[in-house]
């Protein structure tokens, strides 16, 4: 009667454990991204910085331009996850997942501070794929207030040296 309830016991032990070391990793691979990139989106040119701060525990993102947005990355317990403070002045939480291979790290929407109607929509998933250490990708898409899709931009980055 036992084993009946550890093996359920173990396999929950198990995937926990494999979804915090996810978490972690993927955390681990933004830290690695530290630095100064310089790249285009929708055909102009964008910079985005990556700083680790607050004692490791968060990684900051900042697109330079207009707009000046800011993406902060931190571990949530077992959970990989992102608020993006976006120009459209709402802040969306995501929370991330490592691709099978490991290239990728796709969040997706889990809620947000400050949307309102009257603003046009809000980030609902970004994708980074890293490509090798010197260039990667950021696929942001952005939904309208109906929930269907009103733009997606990629942005194609290469490490300032």
């Amino acid at each position: 009667m036992k084993f009946r309830f550890v093996l359920p016991a173990l396999l929950l032990a198990f995937v926990t454990f494999a979804s915090a070391s996810d978490s972690q990793a993927s955390f681990e691979k933004l830290k690695a991204l530290q630095g100064n990139w310089s790249g285009k989106a929708m055909d102009r040119d964008v910079q985005v910085s990556f700083r680790v701060t607050s004692g490791g525990s968060a990684v900051m993102s900042e697109i330079q331009g207009d707009e000046d947005m800011i993406t902060m990355f931190n571990l949530d317990g077992d959970r990989l996850m992102m608020t993006h403070y976006c120009g459209a002045g709402n802040q969306p939480r995501m929370v991330g997942t490592i691709s099978p291979d490991g290239k990728s790290i796709r969040f997706d929407f889990l809620d947000a501070t400050n949307v309102l109607p009257s603003q046009p929509g809000h980030m609902q998933r970004l994708t980074i794929t890293m490509l090798d250490n010197d260039h990667h990708t950021e696929s942001w898409e952005f939904i309208n207030n109906d929930g269907k899709t009103e733009h997606h931009e990629l942005f194609d980055l290469h490490r300032v040296k």
